[in-house]
């Protein structure tokens, strides 16, 4: 085998072997050169190469995301580094685990105006869970704190830094290694099995008649099935999902802004819980956050083995543990309370929904109805990845198939990397993937296609409305040139030129019929991946949307 002469280089490659790490996302340079010549001619690593930082940060994150294992991602000095920042944030928020091995000049050439030279130690420290900065030379304690980046990449699921100084030569190899990197060894002890004063717990959830569970960002499968059936027997307890949390029953309600955008306050108040359960990622619905905020609970526990954030203001108790053992080690022990609740939301979201089909089947063709039909075609058991801004939002408005995984970068909900991170999604699954996009962030990350990796099942559905159609929802909605310019961002653009540049099969539509034409020949189409883009009427999506939650009352 071939190794990279410089024995810090060495080290780093031996401790990623020795830790399973295995994804390796290298972006060209020359100061990582000692890293590409090892990662690359080592059978222990599957290497990707590509050129854009951002994309290929976004790209790993897309496969830690499914394999729930870190990524590496490995880049020259200088500049090359900053541009992994956003995904390193979103990595951070969404507790993924993200592994940065940036080169970088010695100590020596810092400052001095070298070229390619940046300060490059504790650049992410704001958003990482571990900065390993590595002198020059191999040895035992640059090796405990690669050991110990990697440990913590996956006990506190998130990003870390491992920063390493190479000096030239830096292409040079030799066929045996030179060191014999040192190997740790951490237990996992984050969470337990065990509720703490148990008795307690269960006392105050038995007293309880409204009892509400909030799932934000969850992984499919895992809440047990009795302990779902549980939740849908208990008359006290109302659960709220998110398209993101993966967890579906007839029962509960899967669109908590269709339940309760037209709520007056004696509606607020009968949802308002003396318990709020809550589990999963970040919350996209702003309005539910608005009403906890506002009609807050008595107690509002918090469910993860890692953190818990004060959305609402009323954060009593934070249960280290993974949700499935809390109410593993709760459920049996507790009592179903009489109560009205359920019954009473239950019966308001049933009116709500019969409004809503009303609704979609007299609207004229739009971004609601478009997100409707798209959704509905979507494949059995694929996985579903969505960007941010308006697309997640709709799709926060349909019925997604239980069969189908759904995934959003909400750590930071930024717009900047969703394509990227869709396209590692469906690397890292290997599953049939769409990505459903709206059109400012399918431009903004188009370097995500530049990709040699992109699988021949992976389709793209452009929702182009010409323009940040969001800021139309949002208010200080004004019909002026500084709104259209500034904030919509207006544009008479389209994908058809990218998708023939990365040779990407294209479609489009314009109304309803060439959409389910469009969206047929999209999946049937196998032999390569493929956009399908649809135009939607700028001046009226937002009208329509705004009407909807008008009607619902």
């Amino acid at each position: 085998m071939i190794y990279p002469k410089i024995a810090l280089a060495q080290s780093i490659i031996e401790i990623c072997s020795a830790k399973g790490i295995t994804n390796i996302i290298i972006s060209p340079g020359s100061r990582n050169a000692p890293l590409t010549i090892g990662f690359a001619q080592n059978t222990d690593f599957k290497c990707y190469s590509i050129a854009d930082e951002r994309c290929a940060a976004f790209f790993a994150l897309g496969i830690a995301q499914q394999t729930k294992l870190p990524t590496a991602v490995v880049c020259t000095s200088g500049s090359a580094l900053l541009n992994y920042y956003p995904a390193v944030a979103e990595a951070f928020y969404s507790q993924i685990p993200l592994i940065v091995i940036s080169a970088d000049r010695p100590q020596s050439k810092i400052d001095i105006g070298d070229g390619q030279t940046i300060r490059q130690e504790n650049v992410f420290q704001n958003h990482s869970v571990f900065n390993a900065n590595l002198s020059e030379e191999a040895s035992v304690e640059n090796d405990i704190k690669i050991n110990k980046a990697i440990e913590t990449a996956m006990l506190q699921k998130g990003p870390v830094h491992i920063n390493a100084p190479f000096e030239e030569p830096l292409y040079e190899t030799v066929d045996t290694l030179s060191v014999q990197s040192k190997i740790t060894h951490s237990e996992d002890t984050i969470g337990t099995k065990i509720i703490e004063n148990i008795e307690d717990v269960v006392s105050v959830w038995n007293a309880a008649k409204s009892k509400l569970i909030l799932v934000g960002v969850n992984e499919a499968n895992s809440i047990d099935q009795d302990i779902i059936e549980n939740f849908a027997k208990d008359e006290s307890i109302v659960v709220l999902t998110e398209t993101t949390s993966n967890l579906h029953h007839s029962g509960f309600i899967n669109s908590i802004d269709t339940l309760i955008t037209a709520f007056d306050d004696a509606e607020f108040k009968a949802l308002q819980p003396e318990i709020l359960v809550t589990f999963g990622g970040m919350i996209v619905s702003k309005r539910v956050k608005a009403f906890l905020r506002k009609y807050q609970p008595k107690e509002h526990w918090h469910i993860d083995t890692l953190r818990a954030y004060d959305t609402f203001g009323a954060l009593t108790q934070h249960f280290i543990m993974q949700p499935n053992d809390f109410f593993k080690a709760l459920l049996p022990k507790a009592t179903f309370t009489e109560s009205n609740y359920f019954s009473k939301i239950d019966a308001i979201y049933d009116l709500r929904k019969n409004k809503r089909q009303e609704y979609l089947e007299k609207i004229p063709f739009s971004d609601f109805k478009v997100f409707e039909k798209v959704i509905e075609s979507l494949p059995k058991n694929s996985q579903l990845q969505i960007s941010n801004s308006s697309a997640i939002r709709y799709a926060q408005l349909i019925d997604t198939d239980p069969s189908i995984e759904v995934f959003c970068n909400r750590g930071t909900s930024g717009i900047d990397g969703s394509t990227s991170t869709a396209i590692g999604a469906a690397v890292g699954s290997g599953k049939q993937t769409v990505f459903i996009t709206g059109d400012i962030g399918f431009l903004y990350d188009s370097n995500a296609l530049w990709n040699a990796y992109i699988p021949k099942n992976f389709k793209i559905i452009l929702i182009n409305n010409g323009g940040g159609g969001i800021f139309r929802i949002l208010p200080g909605h004004e019909e002026k040139p500084v709104f259209n310019t500034y904030f919509e961002t207006s544009h008479d653009l389209t994908a058809e030129h990218l998708a023939k540049m990365y040779t990407l099969n294209y479609f489009t539509a314009k109304d309803e019929e060439s959409l389910s034409r469009s969206i047929r020949a999209l999946y049937q189409d196998n032999e390569a991946g493929g956009i399908l883009e649809v135009f939607t009427p700028t001046f009226e999506n937002d009208v329509i949307l705004k009407q909807y939650f008008k009607e619902l009352v």
